[in-house]
């Protein structure tokens, strides 16, 4: 039933758009409406997917089948990426996109249809991903939820173990990925103030620091201050990340502004 539901009337107004708007028309219209939802909404369709297979399949025997189930849905809210190109252009699609305003993921038969709900939380950073460091990023209203920080996923007792974190705990976890979210939940600021570390450079620019990470690239920051005083007459203090092979406090800040050392002169800073 998916197939006569979604995908022929889909394929059939797409093709009947192209015709319509030729095809510089049809790559404008992607590009103004589903082409910016478009990478976002399958990535997290995808994660749902794999977590829901996490989350029910026992024996690796059953993946395939569970799979298979999954791929039988429509998508609901998440298919308005695509949606949006067609709306207001025709009627066909007008059934799809009502249920996609009120509904989840959902199955249709041919004399029942199975609906699920729309999540209850869901929370982002700046890049469409997955974030949230105090609790789920993405829950529904059964308890399924799915755990990130920045795009990654996480388990709920990992983020529960951020709260207590020291440099100690960050040191001795071994993955690196997981390492690397501990230090940015934790302050790459605070990490270097509270680890003794020592500074590597320092020119008129500012501070070069640097924090050795078995197993992974160093991280590598310079330590700046704004040229411009605070409304209370203060400088702010800023933790530039830079290349793992950046050796001067004064590379590191040409980079952050994509040039060499060697050209970087500023007259005037504000």
């Amino acid at each position: 039933m998916r197939d006569e539901i979604r995908t022929r009337p889909w394929a059939d107004e797409r093709r009947r758009l192209h015709d319509e708007l030729g095809p510089q028309g049809w790559c404008a219209l992607w590009s103004a409406t589903g082409a910016q939802l478009w990478d976002t909404t399958r990535e997290l369709a995808e994660r749902i997917r794999t977590g829901i297979v996490a989350e029910l399949v026992e024996r690796p025997e059953d993946e395939s089948d569970v799979r298979l189930r999954l791929l039988d849905a429509v998508l609901g809210q998440h298919d308005a990426a695509w949606l949006a190109a067609f709306d207001g252009r025709g009627e066909r699609l007008s059934g799809l996109a009502q249920v996609a305003r009120n509904a989840g993921w959902w199955w249709p038969y041919e004399n029942v249809v199975v609906i699920s709900e729309r999540p209850v939380e869901l929370h982002r950073d700046e890049d469409g991903r997955l974030d949230r460091g105090d609790g789920p990023a993405l829950a529904f209203p059964d308890d399924f939820a799915l755990y990130a920080w920045r795009g990654m996923p996480v388990s709920a007792a990992f983020l529960d173990e951020l709260a207590s974190l020291t440099p100690a705990h960050i040191r001795a976890e071994e993955n690196a990925e997981l390492r690397r979210v501990m230090l940015e939940f934790y302050g790459y600021d605070r990490y270097l103030s509270e680890s003794d570390a020592r500074p590597v450079h320092r020119d008129e620019t500012g501070i070069l620091w640097r924090i050795a990470l078995e197993g992974d690239e160093d991280v590598v920051m310079v330590e700046v201050v704004n040229s411009t005083p605070e409304p209370d007459g203060t400088h702010r203090t800023y933790w530039l990340r830079v290349p793992p092979t950046t050796r001067t406090a004064k590379e590191g800040v040409a980079w952050t502004f994509g040039l060499g050392q060697e050209v970087y002169e500023p007259v005037r800073q504000t």
